[in-house]
């Protein structure tokens, strides 16, 4: 697969995913897709379910100025704070050299990089880790504590997370979402959701104080083998931020389009 191709695919997962999310958390949620733009906005206090992404292959310097302004415009219109998430390879390079300037004109800051990722890598079998055992989320007494794992991790306030999350259908009953708990307390948490014939990994965090012991890759494991369990996929995809670029490489996922997110200056 090439550099392209991978990015096309990590654009239209995380447009399917986000669109599914998004309206699991609010039905009145933006997810208009505009040309060269997808919006996936639930204008809630979790920063990540307020997204938006560029989606033209190619996109030139000067395009690329009018939709990093077009999607300065939509988030200048919410309530809430998200990200901008631009997958690189699908930039033409007189783009990728512009990019930084035309962010700033655009008046957006750069959050931090993340990594698209995806392999054909599944089944795998069942994980064990001598300190854990995995916990599906079914309760929103699971899904609190799913919040606050990622709210720690991401230094987010708790109740931004909570705000995401808790209360949700979608994630007690067809997402494949694993809290790891080590002597019975949530410690690390990962899900997997079927998304256009692909395992998508979202959401992976492990509590700040129980890091760089294998939890996050433990359970991590888990929501991939539950979910190819289930629905039979081999395949599977994810963004990555800088902390989880190194696991996942050993679980079998390559590494594709570089990522950057922008939020909007202060």
């Amino acid at each position: 697969m090439t550099d392209l191709t991978a990015a096309v695919e990590s654009v239209a997962q995380l447009s399917t995913v986000w669109r599914a999310m998004v309206l699991d958390r609010d039905e009145e949620s933006d997810v208009r897709d505009l040309p060269g733009v997808a919006v996936r906005w639930a204008d809630c206090r979790f920063a990540f379910w307020n997204a938006i992404t560029l989606t033209e292959v190619g996109a030139d310097a000067v395009l690329l100025e009018k939709r990093l302004e077009q999607a300065a415009d939509i988030m200048r219109s919410k309530r809430q704070p998200g990200f901008l998430w631009l997958f690189e390879d699908l930039l033409a390079d007189d783009a990728r050299a512009a990019l930084e300037e035309a962010a700033e004109r655009a008046g957006l800051a750069y959050a931090f990089p993340g990594t698209g990722m995806a392999g054909d890598l599944l089944p795998i079998p069942e994980p064990r880790h001598p300190d854990l055992t995995f916990e599906r989320v079914t309760t929103d007494e699971h899904l609190r504590a799913y919040a606050d794992i990622n709210s720690r991790a991401y230094g987010f306030p708790l109740e931004d997370g909570r705000d995401g999350l808790v209360g949700s259908t979608l994630w007690k009953r067809e997402v494949y979402a694993y809290l790891a708990l080590r002597d019975g307390a949530p410690v690390a948490c990962a899900a997997t959701v079927e998304a256009e014939g692909r395992l998508f990994v979202v959401l992976v965090a492990t509590d700040p104080e129980q890091q760089r012991r294998g939890y996050g890759e433990a359970v991590t494991r888990k929501a991939l083998y539950e979910g190819a369990r289930a629905t039979g996929l081999t395949r599977a995809t994810l963004h990555a931020t800088v902390a989880g670029a190194p696991v996942y490489p050993r679980i079998g996922f390559e590494p594709n389009s570089p990522m950057h997110f922008y939020g909007l200056k202060s």
